[in-house]
Order: structure tokens, then C-alpha cells, then sequence
């Protein structure tokens, strides 16, 4: 069990750092992979809006593959770069030519379920034969 993000990184077996500024050094290198990993991590910072640590244990962080291994990402004042949301990461990806990534959740308890989307939509909506809604 991974209860920290140090055993978590050993884990995922990442092999380093690298930091958004040397992210275009080795991409006009050719040595940075085509997909990068947004993963869940425990907080590292507080701050913002989001700053209670109860309420929000967790963020997210990316890796990225150069020369085969993966990478923490880090800020160029060399802590890891954390994100509250995943929109967030992945509007980091893209401004940085990720065109896509995976995600990573190895670290936060799921219950498995389904979601029942035809339960939560609006009592007037209704599913047709192939599972879309009819307004």
C-alpha cells in the first residue's frame, strides 16, 4: 500500500525529475516520449482555493517519458508541479504538445460502481432504444 508519495514513486518506478523548462530542450532533442501520465498524488502544497488538506488530500501530477524512463515533472524552483483538477493537467498537456496522456489513480479509494446517469437526468428526459437521450 502506498502511503505516501514517495512509495508511490517507487512504485510507478519513476526514475527522476525534469523540469517544465528543459521540457522543450528535449523535445527538440527527439528524446521525449509521444504520451506523458497524469497521476494521483498526495498534496504536496497548500495553497489557493484549495488549501484544506482534509477536505482535498489529494492532486495530481504528470510524468513524462525521455530516453525510455519515466519522469516527475517539476517546477522550474524544483518541487513537484502538483494540479487540483484533472481539466487543469490537461490543459497543461496540451499547451506543452502532449496531444494525448494517460491517467493514473493508484492512491484514492474507488467503490467500483457504475454511475446510474439515467437516474440522475431530469424526469422529462428520456432514453431511447440506443441509450441517448431524447429532450
Amino acid at each position: 500500500m502506498m502511503t505516501d508519495n514517495e512509495s508511490l514513486e517507487t512504485y510507478l518506478q519513476i526514475a527522476g525529475v525534469i523540469t517544465q523548462a528543459e521540457l522543450p530542450i528535449v523535445r527538440g532533442q527527439g528524446r521525449i516520449g509521444d504520451f506523458a501520465v497524469a497521476y494521483r498524488i498526495y498534496r504536496n502544497k497548500q495553497g489557493g482555493g484549495f488549501g484544506d488538506p482534509d477536505k482535498h488530500p489529494f492532486a495530481w501530477a504528470a510524468l513524462v517519458y525521455v530516453d525510455g524512463s519515466p519522469l516527475r515533472l517539476n517546477s522550474a524552483r524544483g518541487c513537484c508541479r502538483e494540479w487540483s483538477t484533472l481539466d487543469r493537467v490537461g490543459q497543461w498537456m496540451l499547451a506543452n504538445g502532449f496531444k494525448y496522456w494517460w491517467t493514473r489513480n493508484d492512491i484514492e479509494p474507488g467503490n467500483g460502481e457504475l454511475i446510474d446517469v439515467e437516474g440522475e437526468l431530469d424526469s422529462e428526459v428520456t432514453i431511447d432504444a440506443q441509450g441517448f437521450p431524447e429532450f
